[in-house]
């Protein structure tokens, strides 16, 4: 089938409602709009670079951190939690009480997110491992009741307080185990002599338009694109992430997926997506270019000047890659020292102008790798 003759689905009348039922997309696809396969060609290169450029950076786990942390802040923040990546990076016992909540959900995120990378090496992307995923993700926070690791048992909706006023209402409960295992066999089909990025703009819609969960729809679904470009080996590291894509442009993604459903425009719900995916690597790609200035800034420069204690900063600056947000405790328990070397080295760091006090305190002392942090926000 083309994409341009794609037809979304039918409403179909429950009680006092119609839900809307998708087709199946585990069918033969092609691309004919030149458009669009330019776009898709666009969108391969810059996730080629990505990947190849990602392999090159020394220690690049450190780095992949703050991307993961990143995601998940703006991810959640779609979703409604009002928080930023500082927030997210801090422990929290630094963080407001009433900044909590956000704080959780956003970490049961992150724990999601490497969770999956590490269920990838010995499971198929499928519909185990998203409910492994969903299940990390409501733990314990906001949404906890509403069957975490779960396919919903009942009706959902988008928009409105009820049913009755509701902006869209994803297919009935009962359709959802031909759906999903629909959408399983789509993403693995070996069958399809389809483009991966094609393959995982069209799963992402379909994901959406299921909603398969009671709660938490979003989020997994953004996170589906990530984890399908690991598991076919697009992406070596999980480097591209496309929420703050989604985010810049709110209401066009939004538009865009509804439009797939109302006027059976898959094709410019994926020239949208490939826009994304194009758009979002060239950023990455510049990101890990700046933090390589950077590195090679502090590394040749600033460190040396410390002497005896080259090999402590050292450490403690890989330390900083993955946490640019430290107090003195955390310092002292990561690089085993006492609480006044820790100090001492953090006073070195003030110096050199690679850290920054936030507070104003004079105890409880908060410092950011500002430099650094600012390349993620």
């Amino acid at each position: 089938m083309d994409t341009k003759n794609f037809i979304s689905g039918t409403h179909k009348q429950q009680y006092q409602y119609k839900s809307f039922l998708p087709s199946l997309v585990n069918v033969d696809w092609k691309v004919s709009d030149n458009i669009l396969i330019r776009l898709l060609s666009e969108a391969d290169i810059k996730l080629g670079e990505l990947n190849a450029f990602s392999q090159l950076v020394p220690d690049v786990d450190f780095f992949i951190k703050m991307h993961v942390s990143k995601e998940a802040t703006i991810s959640s923040r779609i979703e409604g939690t009002q928080t930023n990546i500082a927030d997210v990076l801090k422990s929290v016992e630094n963080v407001d009480p009433e900044k909590r909540d956000d704080w959780e959900e956003v970490q049961n995120y992150i724990s999601a997110m490497n969770q999956a990378i590490l269920d990838l090496e010995k499971l198929p992307l499928s519909n185990r491992l998203l409910r492994n995923t969903h299940r990390i993700l409501l733990h314990g926070v906001r949404g906890h009741h509403k069957q975490p690791g779960e396919f919903r048992r009942s009706q959902n909706w988008i928009g409105g307080a009820s049913l009755a006023d509701a902006v869209f209402i994803p297919p009935h409960e009962e359709a959802l185990p031909e759906l999903m295992s629909d959408f399983e066999l789509f993403l693995n089909n070996e069958n399809l002599s389809l483009p991966h990025l094609v393959r995982i703009g069209i799963a992402h819609y379909q994901f959406e338009t299921i909603h398969p969960f009671l709660d938490g729809n979003g989020r997994i679904g953004r996170l589906l694109i990530t984890l399908y470009l690991v598991s076919k080996g697009l992406l070596v590291k999980p480097t591209l992430y496309l929420s703050a894509f989604f985010e810049k442009n709110k209401s066009l993604y939004y538009d865009n997926l509804t439009r797939v459903r109302t006027h059976n425009d898959l094709n410019q719900w994926l020239k949208y997506f490939f826009e994304g995916i194009r758009d979002t690597a060239s950023n990455s790609i510049e990101t890990f270019r700046s933090i390589i200035k950077l590195r090679e800034e502090v590394e040749r420069n600033s460190i040396p000047t410390l002497g005896r204690r080259t090999n402590l900063a050292q450490t403690f600056l890989h330390h900083l890659y993955g946490r640019p947000i430290v107090d003195s405790q955390e310092v002292s328990e990561k690089l085993s020292i006492t609480t006044s070397t820790a100090l001492r080295l953090i006073e070195d760091f003030i110096r050199l102008g690679i850290l920054v006090e936030i507070t104003g305190y004079k105890r409880n002392r908060i410092f950011v790798f500002e430099k650094y942090l600012n390349l993620f926000e």
